[in-house]
């Protein structure tokens, strides 16, 4: 039975643990709550007494005992598990940080909404674009209907207003030159400012909403009034009074409404 016990390392721990326990009883004890008792471990003076039988290349084991305050930090980390286990997956008292994740998304969503909200009214004639959507583009032409059609008509054939379907502009085609049209209207030509009446995000969806009925060609149409205006011309392209040499240019006419 001996060989067996010392085969399986049985005599030689039970020889080792008694070594050890005989050395700790022979060191003086601290106080519990002293650095001595907390990191306390067998002197360096006595560690010779707890060397293993186990001898490789004339190296000795060495069988201290880890220092308490490392037990109890590993203990900890244990309670800690449990509690956890407890928290996150049992009665689910908090949410996984995946679950955090997607609900700081949610949150940023719902800050960015308020944000485009906020910052679409800051749109002017430097800033406006063209609106594509049909949901934006359905509201100008509630927008129009509502607002533009006693002086432009229904179809924007004209009235008292010019004909917003062709290619000639009294006061410069785009969407740019007709949101500052709506906005600030021209006074002398009996076009009222909306800017009090109609947010900016309004008008730029009527001016989206115009840009539609480019080349719609109503019936009763009013004749063209204005000049020629050219998507994407430059200024001096478009201000530059004709000549014999321009007047081709000025004329290549692809845009869309006019107010």
């Amino acid at each position: 039975m001996k060989i067996i016990r010392v085969y399986f390392g049985i005599e030689l721990k039970t020889l080792i643990t008694g070594k050890k326990e005989a050395v700790l009883a022979a060191t003086p004890k601290k106080k519990w709550y002293s650095f001595e008792r907390i990191n306390s471990t067998v002197p360096i003076e006595k560690e010779g007494e707890l060397l293993m039988e186990h001898d490789y290349d004339g190296i000795h084991e060495l069988d201290n005992k880890m220092p308490p305050w490392f037990i109890w930090l590993f203990n900890v980390t244990i309670g800690i598990s449990v509690i956890y286990l407890l928290v996150f997956h049992v009665i689910k008292a908090a949410p996984l940080q995946i679950d955090e994740y997607k609900n700081e998304l949610a949150v940023a969503e719902k800050h960015m909404e308020e944000y485009q909200k906020k910052s679409a009214n800051l749109v002017d004639e430097n800033s406006v674009v063209l609106l594509t959507e049909a949901a934006q583009v359905s509201k100008g032409a509630d927008v129009f209907k509502t607002n533009c059609v006693a002086c432009h008509g229904a179809k924007g054939e004209g009235g008292v207003g010019p004909n917003l379907t062709d290619d000639y502009w009294l006061h410069g085609g785009g969407i740019k030159n007709i949101f500052k049209t709506i906005k600030y209207g021209v006074v002398e030509k009996g076009m009222r400012s909306w800017q009090q009446d109609l947010s900016p995000v309004q008008i730029q969806e009527v001016a989206s909403y115009i840009q539609t009925l480019h080349g719609t060609n109503p019936p009763n149409a009013k004749e063209k009034q204005g000049e020629l205006y050219k998507e994407g011309a430059t200024a001096d392209a478009n201000s530059k009074p004709a000549d014999s040499t321009d007047t081709q240019v000025k004329k290549d006419s692809v845009t869309t409404a006019k107010m």
